[in-house]
């Protein structure tokens, strides 16, 4: 039987849950967005691309780009308050149109399950440095000693990474066992609040440490000469990227938000804390990584081996507040997976399964995909398809490929397919300027720039060529 013919019998057959409030919405769709990348990536990639510069162009990205698209997904999802699948499929016929629509929530759904299965692998690091660190592992440790635990102790022991691995999506598929609002809503209530205050306390801790101008000019310094036409192309992806669109999420946290909520002012305080929340970290980070001398490095580098050599060096509390910090990072970790096996879970609940059972069923299959991860750094390092680990291809497949392809179907399902009296309504802005710049946003510079990001990702050197660069 096809998926067309399998996803409306019994659509609104479970009762839909609703979030308690609207801050309850923000923090949950904040901890969705809030991830790995706001710790590390977005504070290198300002560093190196102009800072103050970048951040300018990032912040408008947002704006014209981000924002639009997430305001989208929300609508969406809260139009037809059911799962990513369902809910396209719903909305495509109430437009007439092709049911084909149906495939837009499907691989949305697909996209969170193959990101989860390498994401808690990556969480799982962090889960076992949140230990090391409290044992104090890192103190007075050299770059050598650091890098050799990160990539001859941790990497290349499978079972140590299968326990981490494991581990993480044990937190996971508890919080999401328990449902919307006793499960994710109750630990979102306790997390998001924790990861505020564990940033306040290690910005102030990086205040002290002697290096914080030196930061502060790293990533606020106006140096327009840096920010390149790749630059510009990074803020563009990261501002997509970092709100945690085109996966379902955004779509199905949507659906359970309130009716009587704004959308736009909603995603506007969401897109806020979680661009707060990346550029505070990077004030946490680099006064640390200066204040000892070192390099700031891009990826894993950063986080896994710089930071804790920097932490390591403090004079006062090293391994106490690296602990913090890597306390942080999982909480941040912890809030996007709940996120991305949320809309799987949604979708098969309305198919009349339990709950319980489904995660167990789901957590399981995301579990052993990702050991296909875990091998990727040890045991089948050498096996690749493509000329990339099974832990590459999978990441590649999903950040340059689905995501994209996720963001540009869902601008282009609001601003041409969906009834414009739908829209108004569902959206129901103060302003009619404010509709208007949103259209024009959602019709065409959104999913413009999105299509750009995703050519020039998938091909950089024929790009390149073609624009003479």
């Amino acid at each position: 039987m096809s998926l067309f013919n399998t996803v409306s019998a019994n659509a609104n057959s479970v009762a839909n849950p609703v979030w308690g409030s609207r801050w309850v919405f923000v923090l949950a769709a904040t901890g969705s967005a809030v991830g790995l990348g706001n710790i590390w990536k977005f504070p290198y990639i300002a560093g190196e691309n102009g800072g103050g510069a970048f951040v300018l162009m990032y912040l408008f990205c947002i704006v014209a780009i981000g924002v639009p698209i997430m305001i989208a997904e929300v609508m969406i999802g809260r139009k037809s308050a059911t799962d990513p699948v369902h809910g396209m499929q719903l909305l495509a016929r109430k437009a007439n149109a092709s049911r084909f629509w149906t495939l837009l929530g499907a691989m949305g759904v697909l996209t969170g399950f193959l990101i989860l299965s390498y994401y808690s692998v990556v969480a799982g690091w962090v889960l076992a440095y949140v230990f090391e660190s409290a044992l104090g592992t890192f103190k007075d440790a050299s770059a050598e000693q650091v890098n050799s635990f990160f990539n001859d102790d941790l990497l290349a022991s499978p079972l140590k990474l299968v326990f981490w691995h494991s581990a993480f999506m044990l937190m996971t598929m508890i919080v999401v066992a328990r449902g919307v609002n006793r499960g994710i809503e109750s630990i979102i209530r306790v997390i998001m609040p924790i990861l505020f205050l564990l940033l306040a306390v290690l910005l102030g801790y990086s205040f002290s440490s002697g290096s914080f101008d030196q930061g502060f000019s790293f990533l606020f310094s106006f140096d327009f000469s840096k920010l390149s036409r790749d630059g510009l192309l990074i803020a563009m992806g990261h501002a997509f990227f970092t709100l945690s669109l085109g996966m379902g999420s955004i779509m199905v946290y949507g659906a359970y938000m309130p009716k009587n909520l704004s959308i736009g002012t909603t995603v506007l305080t969401i897109a806020t804390l979680d661009t707060l929340v990346a550029l505070v970290a990077g004030m946490v980070i680099f006064p640390i990584v200066f204040a000892d001398g070192l390099a700031p490095g891009a990826g894993p580098g950063l986080l896994f081996v710089t930071l804790p050599v920097a932490f390591g060096h403090m004079p006062f509390g090293g391994s106490f507040f690296a602990t913090l910090f890597f306390i942080l990072v999982s909480f941040a970790a912890w809030s996007s997976s709940i996120s991305l096996i949320e809309p799987a879970m949604a979708w098969l609940e309305r198919k009349g399964y339990s709950r319980k059972k489904l995660t167990v069923g789901i957590g399981f299959l995301c579990w052993l995909l990702g050991l296909g991860s875990v091998f990727s750094f040890n045991i089948a390092a050498d096996y690749t398809l493509f000329g990339k680990t099974f832990f590459d291809l999978v990441d590649y497949l999903t950040s340059n490929i689905l995501l994209p392809l996720g963001g540009l179907g869902i601008a282009i399902f609001a601003g041409w397919v969906m009834k414009r009296t739908t829209v108004q309504k569902e959206l129901d802005f103060k302003s009619y300027a404010l509709y208007v710049a949103w259209t024009l946003s959602i019709r065409f510079i959104a999913p413009l720039a999105v299509f750009v990001v995703l050519i020039w990702t998938l091909f950089p050197e024929q790009m390149k060529v073609l624009l003479g660069s």
